[in-house]
């Protein structure tokens, strides 16, 4: 699967999440030897609490995954790290005591948990604050030369600089066609020289890929001597396009241009692809229906008894190939929410929110619906979320390739609303785009998978939209 699909390179990650495992499982058998004495053999501690401590550190990592002390993208700071991994061992501590009730075997012994306890936080939070220090002074993994200067490229360059810890990847400047702007800082670096000045450039600071930004970059390259550096030295090249895309889960649409979308790999779906997909949306609606049949009813009762109206609230969207739709929700807002403004984005704290329609949004039980309009056809699980036709006609006029997320049926949950917090602007339209294109690029079941995942991690933080 793609590497960005978890927001970070898998090798950090892995390694963040492997050395964590193997400290926490060591602080359970060094807190058994404190509580209990060193058996005999001594090596027998590691047969006698091995399992024990397994299950106790994937029990915390799961705890930790879900305060989002995983998410590379936010590395937290030392007091909300601390907050985090007290969370995590309350969490992990709730669901550890059900499973010890369930399997008295598996108990590890109130003497031994509490010291456990208190050398699993000493460890963790020792381990991430040694973590940050290496990702933000350690050695970069690779090293970016960006040629061109325009506002793909600074966006690029910044976007990078701030995620350096999380990928590991160190831009050391620009080129440029144009002489003048040779020495101007741009991004937290300057141009380093002209296009013809790669080969020196790339020698002298060891750069690893050179990212081509140039709109057109036809008749401004040695292209034999590029070939040369590729063949004989290593260095790869590659479009901004691809880079942008690789580092950041979503594709640029400012700077895309229609024979990248055409030549690079990915847009396909295949009827292996479509029938899977829509095989688990059948069942994992029917499934839905059933299981939040309790919650729709105790739902539809509040939302009766907290304001007049009905209880459900249709509206049309916008869904495959353009074609409109009805979504029916649990009504959040009053009933002449929109009857002297018209339609009008919702906002994040929006005065025509109901009391219990905020309860019902930021659970997320308000979507409970339009499972039957997953199961019916007119909705997928995962997909960009359905805009309404008056917006969708105003954003395809002021946003490129605004159309080209309705080529796949819309969805509860998206790659957008797990990536990128709550947007009401024209802004957050584009922004959200550039996810729902990425997401178009991969579709895939396990990808899916993942996102019904992330989602469920965000609806139980309360974070996203």
């Amino acid at each position: 699967m793609y590497r960005i699909l978890t927001g970070s390179f898998a090798g950090r990650r892995v390694g963040l999440v492997v050395v964590e495992h193997l400290l926490i499982v060591l602080a359970v058998f060094v807190a058994a030897v404190l509580r209990l004495g060193l058996p005999e053999p001594p090596w027998s501690v590691v047969t006698q609490w091995g399992g024990r401590a397994v299950l106790v550190a994937v029990v915390l990592q799961i705890s930790l995954h879900y305060a989002d002390l995983y998410d590379l993208r936010t590395l937290a700071g030392r007091r909300d790290l601390l907050i985090g991994v007290a969370r995590a061992l309350a969490a992990a501590s709730m669901i550890l005591a059900i499973i010890y009730y369930l399997f008295p075997g598996a108990v590890v012994g109130r003497g031994v948990f509490a010291i456990a306890s208190v050398l699993i936080a000493a460890v963790v939070i020792g381990w991430r604050t040694a973590f940050d220090w290496l990702s933000l002074h350690g050695e970069p993994s690779e090293r970016l030369l960006i040629v061109g200067t325009d506002a793909a490229a600074t966006t690029l360059a910044r976007e990078l600089r701030d995620r350096r810890s999380e990928l590991g990847v160190e831009v050391v400047g620009f080129v440029d066609a144009e002489k003048e702007k040779v020495g101007t800082p741009l991004a937290g670096q300057e141009v380093l020289g002209l296009v013809r000045d790669i080969p020196s450039i790339v020698k002298t600071l060891d750069v690893d890929r050179v990212v081509v930004s140039l709109t057109d970059a036809r008749g401004k390259f040695d292209m034999a001597q590029l070939v040369e550096m590729k063949l004989n030295d290593g260095v790869r090249f590659d479009y901004l396009a691809s880079v942008y895309e690789e580092f950041t889960g979503k594709i640029a649409v400012e700077n895309l241009r229609p024979s990248w979308i055409l030549f690079s790999s990915g847009f396909t779906r295949s009827v292996v692809t479509e029938a899977a997909k829509r095989a688990a949306d059948v069942g994992l609606s029917l499934v839905g229906l059933v299981m939040a049949a309790p919650l729709m009813l105790m739902s539809a009762v509040a939302i009766k008894a907290g304001s007049p109206g009905p209880v459900l609230y249709s509206q049309q969207r916008v869904g495959r190939n353009g074609v409109p739709f009805t979504v029916h929700k649990f009504r959040s807002m009053r009933v002449d929410a929109e009857a002297t403004t018209g339609p009008v984005w919702s906002s994040e704290n929006d005065p025509r929110v109901t009391r219990v329609g905020r309860v019902l949004r930021r659970t997320r039980l308000d979507e409970l619906p339009q499972l039957w309009s997953v199961l019916r056809g007119d909705m997928s699980f995962v997909g960009p979320r359905p805009e309404r036709p008056e917006f969708v006609a105003g954003l395809s006029k002021q946003i490129p390739y605004y159309g080209q997320r309705h080529v796949v049926r819309p969805g509860l949950t998206g790659w957008a609303q797990v990536r990128h917090g709550y947007g009401s602007t024209i802004g957050d339209a584009q922004e959200k785009l550039q996810y729902d294109l990425f997401y178009i690029k991969h579709l895939s079941l396990a990808f899916d998978f993942y996102i019904i995942a992330e989602t469920v991690k965000t609806v139980l933080v309360r974070s996203g939209s």
